[in-house]
C-alpha cells in the first residue's frame, strides 16, 4: 500500500502549535487585499474632488459684485427677478449715463423762444412750458427720459447717475432741433430777435469748456442733432461726441458715420393704424403727400410727381405741415397699400415712419439713405427698394407695385406690425430705448478712440480717422425681397 508524501509543512517539522495549514493563504493575502482597498479610496475621492472641482468651474454662477451705484437689484426687478440675492442670475453691467443741467438758453429757453415768435406771452417759470409738436421731437423724449428718478426708468439700456465721476457717457440735451424752427415761416420783419447761430456758438462754447469735455476730448460725450441742419456751424467742434442724427445727408465722413453715430428715426407725425390686416379697405395703390419741391436728392419729388399724378389709383398731393394736412397723411396712408417715400433734402423723411406705423408699406427711392436700428431690423421684410433712375422710368413703379399679390402686402403688413414699436417714442419699450441700446453698444470703440488720443503725437486732421465709416456706397438696388 502506497504512503501519503509528507506535506510541505509536515516537512518543514512544524510544530503542532502552528496554525492549520489550510488557513494559512487566507491570511497571508490580508495585507495585499487591504493596500488595493486604500488604493481604491483614494482613488474614489480624488474622482469626487474632481467632479465637484469641474461643475463649480463650469456650472457654478458667482453672485453679481454688490455696487450700490450699479442699480443692479433694480434691473433684476425689471427683468423678472426679485433681487439679487434670491435671484442670483448675473447680468452684464449697464452704461451710466450723466446729463448735464444745461443753462435754459438751451432747453426751455428755445420752447419760450418758440411761443414768443408765434404771440406767446413771457411765462414766469418756463419748465412749466409744453414742448412742441414736430418732426424731430426726439430730443424732447431723450431729455424726458432722464430727467425722470432712476426709479422710474426700469427696463431702460442705461443707467442715469447725479455724479459725474460714476458715468461712462455725458449726454448734452440741447433743444437743437426746435432752436432752427423758432422763426420758420415767420414774415418778414416778425422774427423775435432769436438766432439759432448765436445759439449754437454760445453752446458750443459753454461744452467745451467743460472739465469733462475737455479730461477726454469729448469721445464720451452723447450730442443730439436730429434736424439734418442742426449744429451746422459748430459741429466740426463737437464731432467726436457722438451723434444722434437723422442721416448723414449734411455731415463729411470725417464728422458723421455709422461706426461712431447713431440714426435715429423721425417722430411720427400721422395717427397709429388699429385697424386689421388686409387689402380690402386700403383701395388706394400708392399714396404720397408732402412738399413737391426740395433741394439737393429731393429733386426727385418733382420728376416723380410728374411721372405719377394721372396714374390710375395713385394719389400723390403737395401739402406742408400743417394739422389739417396731417389728418389727410392719416386718412391716406390708413387707406393705401403702398406709400411712395422719396429723398428730402437730404436722404430721409419722417414719411417712412408714417407709413410703418399706418401699416402702409413704404416704398424707398432714396439711394443713399441710411436707416435706423439696421442691426436687428430687416428693413427688406416690409419695404421695397427702388434704386432711383429706375423708378423714374414711365409705368415702371405703378406696374411693379400691381404685381405684387395681396398675400405678399399682408406678409408685410405684419412685418411692420412687429417693429413698430421701435418708432413709436411714447412706447415704454419703444425707440427711447432702443437709442439708449444702440449708443450703449458704442461704448468699447469709444474707449479705444480715448485711449489712442492718448498716444498718437501725429495725425493727418484732414483726413478719416479710424471711427469713420462712409455711408451707402452700393450700387443699384433691388426692387422687391
Amino acid at each position: 500500500m502506497k504512503t501519503r508524501k509528507p506535506t510541505t509543512s509536515a516537512a518543514r517539522g512544524s510544530s503542532s502549535s502552528s496554525p492549520p495549514s489550510q488557513t494559512l493563504p487566507l491570511f497571508s493575502n490580508m495585507p495585499r487585499k487591504y493596500s488595493l482597498f486604500k488604493h481604491t479610496l483614494i482613488a474614489t475621492v480624488f474622482f469626487l474632488l474632481a467632479i465637484y472641482a469641474f461643475f463649480s468651474t463650469f456650472f457654478h454662477t458667482p453672485l453679481p459684485p454688490s455696487d450700490s451705484n450699479s442699480d443692479s437689484s433694480s434691473f433684476l426687478l425689471d427683468l423678472g427677478g426679485v433681487s439679487s440675492q434670491e435671484n442670483p442670475i448675473p447680468f452684464p453691467e449697464r452704461v451710466k449715463v450723466f446729463m448735464y443741467d444745461l443753462p435754459h438758453k438751451f432747453t426751455y429757453g428755445i420752447i419760450q423762444q418758440h411761443s414768443l415768435a408765434r404771440g406767446g406771452s413771457p411765462v414766469p417759470e418756463i419748465t412749466t412750458l409744453n414742448y412742441p409738436g414736430h418732426q424731430h421731437m426726439h430730443e424732447w423724449f431723450l431729455f424726458s427720459d432722464l430727467a425722470r428718478p432712476q426709479s422710474d426708468r426700469l427696463g431702460s439700456p442705461v443707467v442715469k447717475v447725479t455724479d459725474p465721476e460714476e458715468a461712462d457717457l455725458f449726454y448734452v440735451p440741447a433743444f437743437s432741433s426746435l432752436s432752427l424752427i423758432v422763426n420758420a415761416g415767420r414774415p418778414p420783419g416778425s422774427a423775435s430777435g432769436y438766432s439759432d447761430e448765436e445759439m449754437q456758438e454760445q453752446l458750443a462754447e459753454w461744452l467745451t469748456g467743460q472739465e469733462y469735455w475737455k479730461r477726454n476730448n469729448g469721445w464720451d460725450h452723447v450730442i443730439i442733432a436730429g434736424d439734418p441742419n442742426a449744429l451746422y456751424r459748430v459741429v466740426d467742434r463737437v464731432k467726436s461726441a457722438v451723434l444722434l442724427v437723422s442721416d448723414f445727408g449734411r455731415l463729411r465722413p470725417d464728422q458723421g458715420s455709422l461706426v461712431k453715430d447713431v440714426v435715429i428715426p423721425y417722430s411720427h407725425r400721422v395717427s397709429t393704424y388699429t385697424g386689421d390686416f388686409g387689402v380690402k379697405d386700403r383701395t388706394t395703390l400708392l399714396f404720397f403727400m408732402g412738399n413737391r419741391y426740395r433741394k439737393e436728392g429731393g429733386k426727385i419729388r418733382d420728376l416723380l410727381f410728374q411721372i405719377l399724378e394721372n396714374e390710375e389709383d395713385v394719389v400723390i398731393k403737395h401739402g406742408t405741415q400743417s394739422r389739417e394736412n396731417r389728418r389727410a397723411a392719416s386718412r391716406g396712408m390708413h387707406t393705401s397699400k403702398f406709400c411712395l417715400n422719396p429723398a428730402g433734402d437730404t436722404p430721409s423723411a419722417c414719411r417712412l415712419f408714417d407709413s410703418i406705423v399706418s401699416l402702409c408699406v413704404p416704398v424707398i427711392v432714396s439711394d443713399s439713405i441710411e436707416l435706423p436700428f439696421e442691426d436687428i431690423i430687416d428693413y427688406k421684410k416690409f419695404s421695397v427698394f427702388v434704386e432711383t433712375t429706375t423708378a423714374l422710368k414711365p409705368g415702371y413703379l405703378v406696374s411693379l407695385l400691381r404685381k405684387v399679390p395681396e398675400q405678399k402686402i399682408i406678409e408685410y403688413q405684419k412685418a411692420m406690425k412687429e417693429v413698430k414699436r421701435y418708432y413709436d417714442y411714447t412706447h415704454p419699450n419703444g425707440t427711447v430705448n432702443e437709442i439708449w441700446r444702440q449708443v450703449s453698444q458704442k461704448l468699447p470703440l469709444i474707449k479705444l478712440m480715448i485711449n489712442r488720443d492718448k498716444r498718437l503725437v501725429k495725425r493727418e486732421l484732414s483726413e478719416p480717422n479710424c471711427s469713420c465709416l462712409c455711408s451707402n456706397q452700393t450700387g443699384i438696388i433691388d426692387s422687391l425681397g
